[in-house]
């Protein structure tokens, strides 16, 4: 069998032979009671020589703490130098003869293997047995690994970063771009390319330094490969590390039964095991104990797995409980950092005899890790359900958005549609009040070019008369154009008031008919005042032509005209006619301004009456409503009366069937009555035979009448109160 390569890159070989050899000066775990006799006076040897090799060490080092010229102490000094050398000797012949038997070893001496590599497994033989333990001295993967040194990786950055972090204060490690770090960066780049779903944890960078002080870079790679295949390290260097949340729930379980009241007062302060532990899981107590206590927890993890984890970490705490009990959490966090690490230093086996006594039960902790899966499962579930829940409370959301934007898009349209109609309706309006009033305007200036025309025919049959001036008749004639005109216009703008109110009666018509009583109140407000101006203007209209007829009359009444020539009073009388059709003009105008101030109060009136109807109308329908109310409530009493009634015939049947019952009871009893009568009828009938007989002497026959007697009177009690049936006062059966 061909063995690995060993390597010492950084511990000297004195003091990694003290603390590999270092006196166990506690008493063998449980595991020895199963060996055989060979075996126990082996470890009894081994234990006897390591007690031996302690007082040396311990005389050795009060020896270099105060050097004397004496002569005992050069005695004991070399007497020491021999007993270590001796000892190194034997444990060198053993170890070797391990690694070079090793399969018949782990075959067929498990227990004893196990009970040596608890004690220790010396420094100068880690490197190989490290390798026969995971079974790393023949990997495939360790001929990629000078391929994958010259391939680039995404990590290499963090790496990079983590390496000055990585046992800052070990030699080997010590100074930029040093040889550990350069070959720490080498091994966690290829282990990052071999498997990159894991690729780079911090944690993971102490193990392949504590491998790399023991041994070469590629036999550190395949070791780190097959503790990450094969150890459980790869599920705790995941990026879910869903593997360090099986290992808190186990150890909080183990914490909870085994220290309950510690667990108690961890709670209470709110000091969760992921606080202290999480360390523990990741890097093996690399980062917890000095490196010569964290080695040997190490040799006990190649050979028995996370188990020794457990155990240590348990220990620690049964150790230290009466202390953590009397600290919160920041004293405790301190007591963590400080005090624990630096516990066992002078003395490892305690430590590990400790970790043995807790109680570690298999079966116990696979049946945690299915309870632990199936609890990660239910909440995986209820975390996809809430995901599905979110995502459909979003969806609702925008479309909840969506809608508010749509109702406020249409609540705007709305109002300006509303507004629209308000506007149109006051436009149409007043296009039908000046509507109105064109049409009495051209109704009066009808009349008035009537009267215009039979005033130019008078005149044009008086224009025979040589006495009227021809420019009289051309201003005639051009007074008469003027009104034709005046005529035309107002014709033109009746036509375009109508087009007008034709289109605003269209776009009325399409518009929803909602009533807003508020408008029509403005509207009434505001046409009282334009009615009242109206009036006014009438009035002071009906005033002007009042005052243009008494002028008109005081300047007819005036005398003189008999002195002027005969022309002049036909011009006279000319100027009157005219001044006379004008009054009667400004009369008519004054007339049909009063019209049509009274239409307009009559369309006011109109409306008024029209909402009034609008309101009438709606009072009517909320009465029609509560009409139809009250029949459908008149309708579920109806039917309340008639159910009602249905229960009482049913109750009346009932009863009537209780009234056959009782007459069937009492026709049982009557039948019965008669069945007495008839048994006492055959009774006095054999009384009669007896007595005729004469068979019986006269004392047995006077005792056997009396019987006869005695159960004809039960019988007639019997028949007076039948069974079943009580008798009634005032019947006779």
């Amino acid at each position: 069998m061909s063995l690995p390569t060993m390597a010492s890159p950084t511990l000297s070989p004195d003091s990694s032979s003290q603390e590999a050899l270092s006196a166990p000066t506690c008493s063998p775990t449980s595991d020895s009671e199963n060996l055989s006799p060979d075996e126990l006076e082996l470890l009894a040897k081994l234990e006897e020589q390591n007690r031996l090799l302690e007082a040396d060490s311990k005389s050795m080092r009060s020896m270099n703490g105060s050097r004397r010229n004496s002569g005992s102490s050069l005695v004991s000094s070399s007497s020491a130098s021999s007993n270590l050398s001796h000892l190194e000797e034997d444990t060198w012949i053993l170890w070797g003869r391990i690694a070079n038997e090793w399969e018949e070893w782990r075959r067929r001496k498990e227990k004893l293997l196990k009970e040596l590599i608890r004690k220790g497994i010396p420094h100068h033989f880690r490197a190989i047995v490290w390798q026969l333990l995971c079974s790393a001295t023949d990997m495939p993967v360790k001929n990629q690994y000078s391929e994958l040194l010259k391939m680039s990786s995404p990590c290499e950055k963090l790496i990079r970063r983590d390496i000055a972090r990585t046992y800052p204060e070990h030699e080997f490690f010590k100074g930029q771009d040093s040889l550990g770090q350069e070959v720490l960066f080498n091994v966690m780049k290829a282990y990052s390319l071999v498997d990159r779903e894991v690729g780079y944890c911090q944690g993971s960078a102490f193990i392949v330094g504590l491998l790399l002080m023991q041994m070469p870079e590629e036999e550190a790679f395949c070791v780190f490969v097959r503790l990450m295949q094969e150890y459980r390290l790869r599920e705790l260097f995941k990026p879910s590390m869903a593997e360090l949340g099986l290992c808190i729930y186990q150890f909080e379980y183990m914490l909870q039964e085994q220290l309950p009241d510690l667990n108690t007062h961890f709670r209470s302060q709110s000091f969760h095991t992921s606080m202290y532990a999480s360390s523990w899981f990741l890097t093996l107590f690399l980062t917890t104990f000095p490196l010569p206590v964290a080695t040997r927890v190490f040799d006990i993890f190649m050979y028995e797995g996370l188990e020794i984890v457990f155990r240590v970490g348990l220990a620690l705490l049964q150790v230290n409980q009466t202390e953590l009990m009397q600290l919160d959490m920041e004293g405790m966090s301190q007591y963590f950092q400080r005090v624990i690490p630096h516990q066992f230093d002078s003395c490892p086996d305690k430590l590990v005899l400790k970790a043995y006594q807790v109680k570690y039960n298999s079966k116990k902790m696979k049946r945690l890790e299915k309870e632990y899966a199936a609890m990660k499962s239910k909440e995986m579930e209820e975390q996809i359900e809430i995901k599905r829940l979110r995502t459909e409370n979003r969806l609702l959301k925008q479309r909840i958005e969506t809608l508010e934007k749509e109702s406020a898009a249409l609540a705007d349209r709305l109002i300006q549609g509303q507004v629209t109609r308000a506007q149109e309706a006051e436009e149409n309006y007043v296009i039908k009040r000046e509507l109105a009033v064109a049409r009495q305007q051209c109704s009066s200036t009808a009349e008035d070019l009537q009267k215009a025309q039979s005033t130019i025919r008078q005149l044009q049959e008086q224009q025979e008369n040589p006495r009227l001036t021809e420019d009289f008749v051309a201003h005639l004639e051009t007074e008469l154009e003027q009104s034709r005109l005046r005529e035309t216009e107002t014709l033109g703008a009746l036509r375009e008031m109508q087009d007008k109110v034709l289109d605003m009666e269209k776009r009325n018509s399409s518009l929803p008919d909602e009533n807003n009583v508020a408008r029509l109140q403005e509207e009434l407000k505001a046409l009282k005042v334009r009615e009242g101006e109206a009036v006014a203007s009438a009035r002071e209209l009906k005033l002007q032509l009042q005052e243009l007829s008494d002028t008109w009359q005081a300047h007819l009444s005036r005398g003189g005209r008999w002195k002027e020539s005969p022309r002049k009073l036909v011009l006279g009388e000319l100027q009157d006619e005219l001044m006379t059709v004008r009054l009667r003009e400004a009369q008519a105008l004054a007339d049909g301004r009063e019209w049509r101030q009274r239409v307009v109060e009559l369309e006011t009136q109109d409306n008024i009456h029209r909402n009034l109807l609008n309101r009438v109308e709606a009072e009517r329908a909320a009465l029609q409503e509560k009409l139809q109310y009250l029949a459908a409530q008149n309708k579920g009493l109806q039917t309340q009366l008639s159910e009602s009634r249905r229960k009482q015939a049913e109750a009346e049947c009932k009863s009537k069937e209780e009234v056959m019952a009782v007459r069937l009871r009492e026709a049982d009893s009557m039948a019965a009555v008669a069945e007495m009568r008839q048994r006492i009828a055959e009774l006095e009938i054999q009384r009669e035979e007896g007595r005729i007989q004469g068979q019986l002497n006269h004392s047995d026959s006077s005792q056997y009448i009396r019987e006869l007697k005695d159960q004809i009177e039960e019988l007639k009690a019997e028949s007076n109160h039948p069974v079943g049936r009580p008798r009634r006062p005032g019947r006779s059966w």
